[in-house]
């Protein structure tokens, strides 16, 4: 047993759990005056709750540290969201907040290429072997077309995850003698990108310049929220999650996200008047993306994040059901 690891058990001895009433006082108490050290004890009282969840997790190429670090981050989380008056322990309400932290981690550091980037394929990443599994007990091939019927997905959706289940990562910096060629390493074998013709990078330049004109001048047109959401989730190169917006307004995150959604509406309208087919022929050309906004990009849809965090006052919901 390695020094940290020892450690580690002799400061986990040490958190306490609460009573129920101590929690309810002390969760009610923070939730009216937001004091550090009163989350500090809330977080401490629940400590063993992320280990035991984390040791639930454990695969052979993710450490144990890891997934325990991943599971406080989660309870950081419930701790600041937590309602004491709902009637629910925090380490239930937390658990939630916990197994999502360990999941997204999981599902991020599988491999260096991410195996799930749409919700369907965040299900199957969790779910694909049990279900293969269970065809398999009952005398069922467990190709493409069963597992989608079993798992009320898309065919294709299925078929992409099971060859990236299958397949194994390589490193372009191989040797190509390991794959019965000679000389040199797998990269060599890549080209390079086309490049544009002159005249199709000025005229790129100068629709990114007018798409940029045109934006500040919808900009210096808006006040209030609409402005708050143009400067810091449209136009910002790191825009702020629509929780924190929501905060700020005093709303819901679905209100919030209505009216990010009314003021896009309303900006493609305005882009559409001035700039006419230029704007959709943007979207077809080499898009000079960097001076653009990625909200209101032609061609694309609204961003949105690889994983959905929990909304706060109810249970996240978890991909692993």
């Amino acid at each position: 047993m390695s020094f940290q690891t020892r450690r580690n058990q002799f400061q986990l001895g040490r958190c306490t759990p609460m009573t129920r009433e101590d929690e309810h006082e002390c969760a009610s108490e923070y939730a009216r005056t937001r004091s550090p050290l009163l989350a500090q004890r809330l977080i401490t009282a629940n400590m063993r709750l992320v280990v035991k969840l984390a040791h639930s997790y454990r695969r052979p190429n993710c450490e144990m540290s890891d997934l325990v670090q991943e599971g406080n981050f989660g309870l950081i989380q419930a701790v600041l969201r937590y309602d004491p008056h709902r009637g629910v322990r925090l380490s239930t309400y937390a658990a939630w907040w916990i197994r999502a932290s360990i999941l997204k981690f999981t599902l991020d550091n599988w491999r260096l290429v991410k195996a799930g980037t749409t919700e369907p394929q965040r299900r199957m990443f969790f779910s694909l072997q049990r279900e293969k599994a269970a065809l398999e007990k009952n005398g069922v091939e467990a190709d493409a077309a069963h597992l989608a019927a079993a798992m009320s997905l898309k065919e294709k959706d299925v078929a992409v995850m099971l060859e990236r289940f299958a397949s194994s990562e390589v490193s372009l910096d191989a040797p190509r003698s390991a794959y019965g060629e000679k000389g040199g390493t797998l990269a060599d074998r890549i080209g390079d990108a086309p490049a544009r013709r002159p005249d199709e990078r000025l005229e790129a330049s100068d629709l990114s310049r007018t798409l940029l004109s045109e934006l500040k001048a919808i900009e210096d047109t808006l006040a209030g929220r609409d402005l708050t959401i143009f400067r810091r989730r449209i136009m910002c190169e790191d825009p702020a999650t629509l929780q924190d917006i929501a905060v700020d307004f005093g709303v819901t995150r679905e209100r919030a996200r209505q009216i990010e959604a009314e003021l896009k509406g309303r900006i493609q309208e305005n882009l559409k008047k001035v700039m006419g087919d230029a704007l959709e022929g943007l979207g077809a050309r080499a898009r000079p993306y960097a001076a653009t906004p990625r909200s209101v990009r032609p061609g694309r849809a609204p961003e949105a994040g690889v994983w959905s965090r929990p909304n706060p006052g109810r249970s996240p919901q978890l991909m692993a059901a």
